[in-house]
């Protein structure tokens, strides 16, 4: 039997939001018995003609639905647009109706992730505003506990809604010591409540 897999699902335009979702599949996959599944989603543009290749140049394949209803639980993820979680990975959410009507996520673990290029960009709002359609979907949203002390000592990123990563404005900055052990132990705690749930089925 395969193991079971956590989809961490991301938008990265300049790849500090990738290295974070990597770091957060690392810590999912430190936990015995569990997988990541990582998958991002395409840009998309206001010129009707423009599309996006069916397969990415590079990086995680593209999501589909069926991932959703697959995993056992979701890391998202996703660079802040004014306080927002980015267009194409609201466009995905937009369409997910179907999977709403299905219950395809309720009772699933999930938690959210994010990266800016300023101290003060509206991380913690695009994290908020990133769980409310998990919410509509029935998730159980899993915070990063103060039992993390990097929580109380990180002076780049890091919030209690999701780990955050401060990548300044040319959106080079490396993911620091804390954001990483941050992510790792975001993605073990959701990697341990997904399979305690599991396990109560």
């Amino acid at each position: 039997m395969n193991q079971p897999e956590i989809l961490v699902l991301y938008y990265s335009r300049y790849g500090a939001t990738k290295d974070l979702a990597r770091l957060i599949a690392e810590g999912i996959e430190s936990v015995a018995g569990i997988s990541a599944r990582l998958r991002t989603v395409p840009a998309i543009s206001a010129v009707c003609e423009a599309t996006e290749a069916s397969v990415p140049n590079e990086g995680a394949p593209y999501v589909e639905y069926t991932d959703l209803q697959e995993c056992i639980g979701l890391a998202l993820g996703s660079p802040t647009r004014f306080g927002n979680m980015a267009a194409p990975m609201k466009y995905f959410w937009d369409g997910s109706s179907s999977e709403w009507l299905n219950g395809a996520l309720i009772g699933k673990p999930a938690c959210v992730f994010t990266s800016t290029g300023s101290m003060h960009g509206g991380q913690e709002s695009t994290l908020l505003t990133m769980m409310i359609p998990l919410l509509h979907h029935g998730m159980i949203i899993v915070g990063l506990p103060y039992s993390e002390p990097d929580l109380m000592s990180s002076t780049t990123g890091g919030s209690p809604y999701g780990v955050t990563h401060l990548a300044h404005a040319d959106g080079r900055a490396p993911i620091s010591p804390e954001e990483q052990r941050l992510a790792k132990a975001q993605g073990k705690r959701l990697a341990q409540t997904a399979l305690k749930l599991l396990q109560k089925k």
